[in-house]
């Protein structure tokens, strides 16, 4: 039995059934990372040890008959989650060696399971970037091609789950840091709604942008997970206060009611946009077709303001990253630079050396903005259309039950295409960006494979806590795509 290629579903009925235990499967994880992983660059940590004690202890809970879904599965997690005695880096010299006194959350509630947490996985420094380039560790190849990016910034986690090194993982999405590396390495991603999952113990890049969520082999892991890691949490001031549903129900749906009475929006603003690959335009009309006889009505919606999104998004996700960034002062914990002699001196010494150029780039454009006589022209304003992307979402909802578009206007490009264009880097996020302004829902699902061999997703966004619909459509696409166009998402032998 090959372990590695498990999902977490299969995982947990094999562990349940006894015909595998947990420390095999984890072990088998270890052994594949030990010999794969210095080709890919998915982790920054791995954690072998505690991972085969979780493992252990795993067994000895599904033996006195205490399994959860999570009971002995190992999962990785964004190194941009507090870990308790674990490092977490966020792939920055500024936090190369700190090692947090508390978990987050979302990691907590994995151990309250019993998972085990096999390791941090690479990301672009802090959550800033598309490409998973920008660490201060390695830079993350994706496993389809090596010479490829994995997208980013949860690019290692995208990775990790696409190599089988995990049989699942966490990521962060502030504008389509989990939708984007999943589509570029034929996974699953699933951003919640804004303050569907608690923040809590994540570093944050952009606080009213952030959301953690699900990295998986298919739509029924994320349904899993999602009802793992969702809910309310004192902790985080921005956590709802919604019930929590079993996602998996959006799958039994499917299964006795299919997709008909769905009606599925496509933006007439997209069918405008610049740059996109002819083979994304047509991976996106097989996913129409598809679902249309799957029963899902099409209709066109509009987004008015989406030519704006780009210019507001990277007005007010660098501001809120000047804001929060500004703690790591080299006084209080992290990286110092010991040599200058007076305190600013210090300060600026330390925040050149410790942050790399992307971060610099995002803190100096986000503070100028902030600036006296600035605020109002800059932040002001385009929190301003910020309102007006959410209002246009909300109009869009009540005619459709979801929106479709490609997750990304590209493949995968080559590592080092496109780090000195920022420009064409931003603006690689333009499907994904909007549904962290308006604070709803997105899925990226595996819709097709390239000439050149690399994945494509197609992206569904549903409005604020709706992600039940968001699994039903994603499994009923998930579940007929591979029927229709022969699409297998197996990697090749690494």
């Amino acid at each position: 039995m090959e372990l590695h290629k498990l999902t977490i579903d299969q995982a947990r009925q094999l562990l349940s059934e006894k015909r595998i235990s947990s420390v095999e499967l984890t072990q088998n994880l270890l052994d594949r990372i030990a010999a794969h992983d210095d080709k890919i660059g998915a982790f920054i940590t791995v954690d072998a040890e505690n991972a085969l004690s979780q493992a252990r202890a795993a067994d000895e809970r599904i033996a006195a008959g205490g399994q959860k879904t999570f009971t002995g599965i190992p999962v990785a997690l964004k190194d941009l989650l507090c870990t308790k005695g674990v490092k977490t880096t966020c792939a920055s010299k500024i936090l190369g060696n700190f090692v947090p006194e508390y978990d987050a959350t979302v990691v907590e509630k994995f151990k309250n399971e019993g998972a085990v947490l096999i390791g941090k996985t690479n990301l672009d420094e802090f959550a800033m970037g598309s490409s998973t380039e920008n660490s201060s560790v390695c830079v993350t190849r994706n496993p389809w091609n090596l010479d490829h990016v994995p997208g980013g910034s949860s690019g290692g986690s995208a990775a990790a789950v696409a190599a089988q090194f995990c049989a699942g993982a966490l990521g962060t999405d502030t504008g389509g840091s989990i939708r984007q590396p999943a589509s570029h390495c034929g996974v699953v991603g699933l951003k919640p709604t804004y303050g569907r999952v608690s923040r809590f113990g994540l570093v944050s890049y952009a606080s009213s942008l952030d959301q953690i969520g699900p990295i998986t082999r298919d739509v029924t892991d994320a349904a899993l997970m999602m009802t793992l890691i969702c809910g309310n949490d004192p902790k985080d001031s921005t956590s709802a206060r919604k019930d929590v549903p079993d996602f998996t129900e959006g799958l039994k749906q499917f299964r006795s009611d299919g997709l008909k009475g769905m009606t599925a929006g496509i933006p007439k603003e997209y069918e405008s946009l610049d740059g996109i690959d002819p083979e994304v335009a047509a991976m996106f009309d097989t996913a129409k077709s598809l679902l249309q006889e799957l029963g899902v009505e099409i209709k066109e919606v509009s987004l008015p303001h989406t030519d704006y999104v780009v210019a507001a998004y990277y007005i007010i996700a660098p501001c809120e990253a000047s804001s929060n960034l500004a703690r790591f002062d080299g006084v209080r914990y992290g990286h110092r630079d010991r040599g200058p002699e007076d305190l600013i001196e210090m300060y600026k010494k330390t925040k050149s050396t410790g942050f790399g150029p992307e971060v610099q780039r995002r803190i100096i454009i986000g503070t100028y903005a902030l600036s006296a006589g600035y605020y109002d022209a800059y932040y002001g304003r385009a929190s301003q259309v910020r309102a007006l992307i959410m209002e246009d979402f909300s109009k869009a909802f009540n005619a459709c039950d979801i929106i479709l578009s490609p997750v990304a206007p590209t493949p995968a490009f080559k590592i080092g295409e496109n780090t000195d264009d920022p420009l064409t880097m931003y603006l690689s996020d333009i499907f994904t960006l909007s549904a962290n302004m308006a604070g709803v829902p997105g899925i990226s699902v595996p819709a097709a494979v390239s000439s050149k061999g690399l994945p494509m997703g197609i992206q569904m966004m549903a409005s604020r806590f709706d992600e039940m619909a968001l699994i039903r459509a994603g499994y009923g696409f998930e579940q007929s795509i591979g029927e229709k166009t022969g699409l297998k998402t197996d990697l090749p032998e690494l």
